[in-house]
């Protein structure tokens, strides 16, 4: 199993390119299910995740053309046209869907074209159960008939098409918001969503749905209202750059008290990420390429910090505020609200010698002068690129073992961070450490 090895201490410098967001790719993959004619996504990112979202979808009879290439160390020139003419299986097997959670937005598109699905429960990180009834009682509003069996959701939809219905979702789900809108879009009638989740990538994959035919209004907002249309037609879309590398790659700037331009970057996606950075004492500025986040001239100091669905500071970047804070001079408190499981990168930093004392859904983050490098294991995909950042920063050597959970949603991270400086390399499987 591959590790990457880290000599830290050293402040980075230079410019990283941002690829397409991850979570946003892995929605708008699926939406070709609702159409018979071609869907071309471009900045799409070259991902663990998205070639099992590809595979899973290639066993539905989707036909599938890679063209593009990763133009001047970015993701421009990747283009993935997806054709589901024919879809000859509606069953999402248990040993593809296990291995990602996003698995489960196959769902809503199936029952919306074809009237039956049957989709293993999903897999994914260990950071809690995330539940996907809010779906399966979203689709069972729109008509659908739903049982679980043998570890499948088995459904169909009497009739052949879903009905618009009003759905008040009681918590913010954003596969549940997605995995509605999408069978929304091929529903007879208005489909109301309340209480719908306002990621980025949700209104992404709405664009999306919209330049393919469907009617939405609402986005944005925590209601959706989705007027169903006969048919939808074929479409070309950019997929957003990923605000979680975005913010990611921001950290590993402060946490390594250096000066990275992060190219394609949107400031506008990651606004709660850069009001903690900047209260903590980053400086972030405007470029002509996307911005740059600067952290050399000036001490860092703690911040409170609470997880919240969008607007607010998102759980995926829990982790690695916390390697920051581990970093930063005084104290901060780390509250999770969206997961629980979700401090499982704490005993991690702790072999570093980070000062964390976790108090239910609340962690207290004390900093320290300089983390020390250590062995450590990633458990999942945020927690293994905060041991990365607490890597940069640390004195000595770092290994990160289990990185397979880093390949799941970040592309090159090891040739992006060494061509800012970085003494970082990946150890292959089988290979000796020098």
């Amino acid at each position: 199993m591959d590790k990457i090895r880290i000599f830290g201490g050293t402040p980075l410098r230079g410019v990283i390119p941002i690829g397409g967001a991850k979570n946003a790719a892995l929605a708008l993959m699926p939406a070709c299910l609702l159409t018979d004619e071609t869907l071309s996504l471009s900045n799409l990112p070259h991902l663990v995740d998205i070639t099992t979202m590809a595979n899973l979808l290639s066993q539905h009879g989707v036909s599938m053309s890679l063209n593009g290439h990763a133009a001047n160390g970015g993701h421009t020139g990747r283009v993935l046209e997806l054709t589901a003419a024919n879809i000859s299986n509606t069953t999402a097997p248990y040993d593809l869907v296990r291995k990602m959670r996003a698995s489960v937005l196959v769902l809503g598109p199936l029952l919306a074209r074809c009237g039956q699905a049957k989709v293993s429960l999903p897999g994914g990180c260990a950071i809690g159960t995330r539940p996907v009834d809010l779906h399966l009682k979203a689709l069972e509003q729109m008509g659908a008939r739903i049982q679980v069996e043998g570890g499948y959701v088995v459904a169909d939809v009497p009739g052949g098409r879903l009905k618009g219905a009003h759905v008040v979702f009681p918590q913010v789900t954003v596969g549940g918001t997605e995995n509605t809108l999408m069978a929304a879009a091929l529903a007879d009638g208005e489909t109301v969503i309340a209480n719908a989740a306002r990621e980025p990538e949700v209104c992404d994959l709405a664009h999306c749905l919209i330049a393919m035919g469907a009617k939405i209004d609402g986005l944005g907002s925590g209601t959706l209202h989705i007027q169903g249309v006969e048919r939808l037609h074929g479409a070309q879309y950019s997929v957003l750059p990923d605000r979680i590398e975005t913010g990611t790659y921001a950290v590993a700037a402060a946490i390594t008290r250096g000066d990275i331009e992060l190219v394609g970057a949107r400031r506008d996606l990651m606004q709660s990420v850069e009001k903690v950075l900047v209260e903590c004492g980053a400086v972030i500025e405007d470029t002509e390429r996307g911005f740059r986040v600067c952290a050399d001239r000036t001490r860092l100091t703690g911040v409170d910090i609470m997880t919240e669905p969008y607007p607010g500071f998102p759980t995926d970047m829990q982790a690695q505020l916390m390697a920051l804070m581990a970093t930063a001079d005084g104290a901060s408190m780390i509250t999770e609200t969206i997961f629980e499981n979700r401090f499982m990168h704490v005993p991690e930093l702790a072999r570093m010698g980070a000062r964390v004392n976790v108090h239910g859904a609340s962690a207290i983050v004390r900093g320290v002068p300089k983390l020390s490098g250590a062995p450590v294991m990633a458990t999942d995909l945020r927690a293994s690129v905060s041991l990365v950042l607490a890597g940069l920063a640390a004195e000595g050597e770092t290994v990160v073992n289990r990185v397979y959970h880093l390949d799941r949603g970040y592309e090159r991270v090891e040739e992006k961070l060494a061509a800012c400086g970085a003494r970082i390399e990946r150890i292959k499987d089988g290979d000796a450490a020098e």
